[in-house]
């Protein structure tokens, strides 16, 4: 059975899929009796969107000393938000000024966050990662989605290859956020990328149909898919406020509004498509009850809602601590690599 991991967007809240990940691997580690089993070791395809593109790429990230080995467990991965949101979500007064708030310019400088990536990742190419697993972007020269997919490492070739930390900074790359990112594959294309939560913020349906084209023709029935949200907002919009708002007022309502319908809608699709078969046990997702005392804005990393993220995420991996032991005795029953002919 190909088993697939499928993480969402969702900026800062990227902590809380990060805890049950953590929570995953721990379990892993204890049922295997391998101190050093990482998420990578078990999960066939991978598949993220913006802070869970990130995510993916760290988590199938190779040893400098061990290239078929992971390099980072799950929560060094998490610990690129725990430690470092905070300089990631931040920007001089000078830069807030001159951006009126984000209102002339996207609000955020991306010195931080491409020093980060550039730590985790280096000169590491796409080719080079783990597992097959795809993170998506939208390239708005072209005007269409843009899937960076690691299929085989020796089928990519340099019109299909990029750099790690390019990919995660064109897929992380949210309108009004963070600035468009011009990015170049290995051979010199470019291309201009925003957030794949445009589009994709729950990337599940995008991993179903590419792993669904995998040499075998896989079906439901074949795969096992493990789906971790970040929670979304929840608070409504209130109608005598929200009927005037002009192009200004919308927004930022419209940004949350197509990340968490896109993700919903996912979801539904995904229900549908296992349960029509009768494989609705083949497909898990795992989302917050709710955000108890986090805020749910993708840029909030104080120290305040970072502890409160990493405490949703423990309770969300609590909640669901059954179905991790069951995900664990799936996973434990061995790898079956998704190929592509």
């Amino acid at each position: 059975m190909k088993k697939i991991l499928s993480i969402d967007g969702g900026g800062i809240r990227g902590i809380v899929p990060g805890q049950v990940l953590i929570a995953l691997e721990d379990k892993l580690q204890k049922k295997t009796g391998d101190p050093n089993a990482r998420i990578a070791d078990y999960f066939d395809f991978f598949a993220g969107t913006s802070t869970g593109g990130i995510l993916t790429c760290i988590l199938l990230c190779p040893s400098e000393t061990d290239p078929t080995k992971a390099r980072f467990s799950a929560k060094e991965a998490v610990d690129l938000y725990v430690k470092n949101g905070g300089d990631i979500f931040s920007r001089s007064f000078l830069y807030e000024v001159e951006s009126i708030d984000g209102i002339s310019r996207a609000k955020y400088e991306v010195a931080a966050i491409e020093k980060y990536l550039s730590q985790y990742f280096a000169e590491l190419k796409l080719s080079q990662l783990l597992k097959p697993c795809i993170v998506t972007s939208y390239d708005i020269g072209r005007r269409q989605t843009k899937f960076f997919a690691q299929q085989d490492k020796a089928k990519v070739g340099d019109e299909g290859d990029f750099y790690v930390k390019d990919v995660c900074r064109a897929t992380s790359a949210a309108p009004t956020y963070f600035q468009t990112e011009l990015i170049k594959s290995i051979s010199g294309e470019d291309y201009a990328c925003i957030d794949g939560g445009v589009f994709a913020n729950n990337p599940t349906l995008c991993a179903y149909s590419e792993v669904r084209n995998a040499t075998g023709d896989p079906t439901a029935k074949d795969m096992f898919v493990v789906s971790i949200g970040t929670g979304s907002q929840e608070q409504p919009y209130q109608y005598d406020k929200a009927k005037d708002w002009g192009a200004v007022g919308w927004v930022r309502p419209v940004i949350d509004i197509m990340m968490s319908g896109a993700a919903e809608v996912t979801d539904y699709h995904m229900n549908k498509m296992f349960s029509a078969g009768g494989n609705l046990d083949n497909y898990v997702r795992i989302q917050p009850a709710n955000l108890g005392n986090a805020d749910p804005a993708m840029d909030n990393a104080s120290t305040v809602n970072i502890d409160a993220l990493i405490a949703v995420g423990t309770q969300t991996a609590k909640s669901c601590d059954k179905e991790l032991d069951r995900i664990v005795d799936i996973l434990s029953a061995g790898p079956d690599p998704v190929v592509f002919s």
